[in-house]
């Protein structure tokens, strides 16, 4: 087993448990080596982390690895060898009286992407306001809307932010305690706590922080106790003026099976929407990774319109856009070719022919509720009334007719409906269509906006 093995095998293993999953728990870990007695060492950016990928992941990851060598037999999880550049442990302030405080503990989070700053952050019109929010935040100083909730889709830049005001943070004032971690973290250091009967230590650990930092909060949604465990100390560290930052992939309203009064705590400060990359922020974003390749290839030369194209083609996820261009440009090098037209449809057919008509159930959502004026948890909602009930008609359709989902999927993303709800909209609309010249308009219309 080597090092360019595991590397390998991690697009499986995404595939395997999903992206948050893969995102959260194992793109952290790094391949140290393995023995002649078949155990693969993985360092670990602490021992919890260490812990629960082991208890959650290891059968997976010892059945990937032996696909690849059978000889594999175990994994070793390396905690005291692990890089400390990637551990990203935050202390708690010192006291204001040194002399007769205690010892510190220890706050391990989630790992920080070093990549992840605001320097790197490209900036467009889409994401420009969730930016500024985020420096904001990130200057310290007085607590100006407490939380800094940050919603929108799969790559959209959430958690690029989220780490961005970390780093910055910390620069800023090193004496700060800046705790970031995963929602899903959060659960699972609660529901530790519970076993081990450490509720206390957990509370103190929680409460003793200057900044909370929570992903994708969505995780928690349907977890009573740990829901509750999160309203109290969310309330905690409001009323010590503490700063909390807080990300999703939707906006509090709207996320299913979340309590009223943590509903109510999250919209209380200020909300902001990372909206759908345009072209434009999207051959920025292209045109910002280039000037970084270009030092790493020199010799490469990109033709005019490769970025323009790639900036056209791949629209629904800027994590595939940067993972395409990385592809073209390692296998320019490798080939020796240049980047042209030609060697973009050799190395990325496979992307190019994912991304045609890739539409999300999602973006047609946002994008009927923003056409008809209504809020999007109305038009998903149980109302019937008519000023809502047709553009979740329309919205219906356009999902049967632009996405690959099927129809109990996509009546689950209506409000948990039933595939024969979705059924009657789809026929209605189409019916409508043949005798409602502005039903008929505003669907041509949506569609051509979403096909754009």
């Amino acid at each position: 087993m080597t090092k360019e093995q595991w590397g390998a095998l991690q697009e499986q293993i995404c595939n395997t448990i999903g992206e948050n999953n893969y995102k959260t728990w194992i793109k952290p870990l790094s391949f140290a080596g393995m023995s002649d007695g078949g155990v693969v060492t993985l360092h670990a950016p602490t021992s919890f982390f260490g812990s629960y990928v082991s208890q959650n992941f290891g059968d997976m990851l010892l059945a990937q690895l032996s696909t690849i060598t059978p000889s594999v037999r175990r994994i070793s999880y390396d905690v005291a060898q692990a890089n400390e550049a990637a551990r990203q442990v935050k202390e708690p302030a010192k006291a204001t009286e040194p002399e007769t405080a205690s010892a510190p503990k220890d706050l391990p989070g989630a790992p920080l992407d070093s990549r992840f700053s605001f320097d790197t952050f490209v900036v467009g019109k889409p994401n420009e306001l969730a930016h500024a929010a985020a420096k904001r935040v990130a200057e310290g100083g007085p607590v100006t809307f407490n939380p800094l909730f940050l919603y929108g889709g799969v790559g959209l830049g959430k958690t690029h932010l989220m780490h961005a005001i970390a780093h910055e943070l910390s620069t800023r004032n090193p004496h700060l305690t800046v705790l970031y971690l995963s929602a899903e973290q959060f659960m699972y250091r609660f529901v530790q706590a519970l076993r081990e009967r450490k509720m206390m230590d957990f509370k103190e650990m929680f409460r003793s922080v200057d900044v909370l930092m929570v992903d994708d909060v969505q995780f928690i949604a349907g977890k009573d106790s740990t829901q509750e465990e999160f309203f109290h100390t969310f309330n905690a560290l409001v009323d010590q003026n503490k700063q909390i930052i807080i990300s999703a992939d939707r906006a509090p309203d709207e996320i299913k099976d979340l309590e009223n009064r943590i509903r109510s705590r999250l919209q209380s400060g200020l909300v902001v929407d990372l909206h759908p990359t345009d072209y434009e922020l999207r051959l920025g974003i292209l045109q910002s990774k280039v000037e970084t390749y270009r030092a790493m290839y020199p010799s490469l030369e990109i033709d005019d319109g490769v970025l323009e194209f790639l900036a056209h083609r791949i629209s629904t996820n800027v994590r595939v856009l940067e993972g395409a261009l990385t592809r073209l440009f390692a296998f320019a090098s490798l080939v020796g070719k240049p980047i042209n037209m030609d060697l973009v449809q050799d190395s990325l057919s496979d992307v190019l022919r994912a991304s045609e008509r890739k539409i999300s159930i999602d973006e047609i959502q946002r994008k009927v509720a923003e056409h008809y004026n209504i809020r999007l948890s109305d038009m998903i909602g149980p109302k019937r009334v008519r000023t809502f009930a047709r553009p979740r008609q329309v919205a219906m359709y356009l999902c049967k007719q632009l996405t690959s989902r099927s129809l109990p999927e996509i009546g689950r993303r209506f409000g948990g409906r039933d595939h024969t709800t979705v059924m009657h909209g789809v026929r209605r609309i189409e019916e409508l269509r043949l005798q409602d010249g502005q039903i008929d308009e505003d669907v041509e219309l949506l569609r051509r906006a979403l096909e754009a």
